[in-house]
């Protein structure tokens, strides 16, 4: 019994030097350049990229991650994110215009939906989706990206976004299908069909016969407009204000983002050394909380079988040791508790307000107000005024 009891106290003393070491995981990340395509495309041959805010992916938090997720900063990576992937699209050379929309009312060549699954610092994961304008889905990807601190360094972070390989990859990645999956002729046509598309949110009638739609719900070619049909040089002109209107949103994603940089980075670098505390907060406590239930569990046995007084003292010392252990457990997770409100309070400053906005039209001068979505929608409906106003003048 005497052995027994010694070699239970080894072990209990083993595990508490093993719980009080910390793990140290050392990552590295192999950054990948952004790949310009070799050939000089023709203009009439670029897709016009839009990309939607993403979404914020809170439904989708897994339950051991929902503690350690500030919902109101997901709200603010949705616009944050999708707007370092514009840039990096544009950057690349390899589309015509990439813009972040306020929504989904303007039909694009190639629409890119993304959802953050996880983002704290130290690891972030985007699903992105691609599909064209006649409902083709290209691919739907799943990007992760794990860095080390390192790429919070000021030298570093002065070159890129410490997840800038994330949109890199997903850049390449389009541009790769691109060119093994979408010939020129279905390149016309999917700018084709989203011409129309823009078309027929003014006058459904007038465009309607030039798209059906196949069993699998994807856009067909019934018919062409005639290049000098009038109406539908209206359209065109409607649409260069739509995109011009759109350019000017482009600035207020660029100042949000601008503006949130500074007080974002922060929070990532912050939650990239609260992630790996809490981590091996969380380890320790665990280990602790076994080694003690064990010590426990033996010590009783100890004092309860032991069949002389000595015996039956060490068994006492082993659960008041296990009882440390349980106790220190309890210490560690009160402590991972501070670290995760540090967390929470992180970001608090992130909010954001829209001014209004003010434009001059040839006729008269309009003021958009309210978020940069609501003003869109505003936007919208003058459009169809616009276009109401010169087709009564045909």
């Amino acid at each position: 019994m005497k052995i027994q009891l010694k070699n239970l106290i080894g072990l209990i003393l083993l595990t508490c030097f093993i719980s009080a070491c910390a793990t140290h995981t050392v990552k590295s990340t192999t950054y990948t350049p952004i790949i310009q395509d070799s050939q000089n495309i023709p203009e009439e041959l670029l897709l016009d990229v839009g990309i939607a805010i993403f979404d914020p992916g809170i439904d989708e938090i897994k339950g051991g991650e929902e503690e350690t997720t500030n919902h109101e900063i997901r709200v603010a990576e949705a616009r944050y994110a999708p707007y370092l992937l514009a840039e990096s699209l544009q950057r690349s050379g390899n589309w015509g215009i990439v813009r972040l929309m306020p929504n989904n009312a303007s039909p694009m060549d190639l629409v890119v939906n993304g959802t953050i699954l996880r983002s704290n610092g130290e690891e972030m994961s985007i699903r992105i989706t691609v599909s064209d304008s006649t409902g083709r889905e290209w691919y739907t990807k799943t990007y992760d990206e794990v860095i080390s601190q390192f790429s919070y360094d000021p030298s570093q972070r002065q070159q890129s976004d410490p997840f800038q390989v994330i949109y890199n990859n997903i850049a390449n990645d389009l541009l790769a299908y691109r060119k093994d999956s979408a010939s020129n002729q279905q390149i016309t046509e999917i700018r084709t069909v989203s011409e129309i598309l823009f078309a027929q949110r003014f006058s459904a009638d007038a465009f309607g016969e030039y798209l059906t739609l196949d069993r699998d719900a994807k856009y067909k070619l019934a018919a062409l407009p005639a290049d000098t049909d009038p109406i539908m040089q209206r359209v065109r002109d409607i649409r260069e204000r739509d995109f011009m209107f759109i350019d000017t949103v482009q600035d207020y994603y660029a100042t949000y983002v601008r503006q949130m940089r500074i007080p974002y980075d922060s929070w990532r670098e912050q939650s990239y050394h609260e992630t790996i505390t809490l981590r091996e907060l969380r380890d320790s406590s665990r280990r602790r909380f076994i080694a003690g239930t064990a010590a426990v569990i033996g010590g009783l046995v100890a004092a309860t079988n032991g069949g002389n007084y000595a015996t039956q003292a060490g068994g006492a010392v082993v659960v008041g040791a296990g009882a440390y252990l349980i106790k220190s457990g309890f210490d560690k997770q009160a402590e991972a508790k501070i670290h995760m409100e540090a967390l929470e309070e992180l970001g608090q400053s992130l909010e954001n307000e829209v001014a209004p906005r003010v434009i001059t039209l040839d006729d008269r001068t309009i003021t958009l107000s309210g978020s940069v979505e609501e003003q869109y929608s505003q936007w919208r409906d003058i459009l169809a005024d616009l276009y109401a106003t010169e087709l009564g003048e045909l």
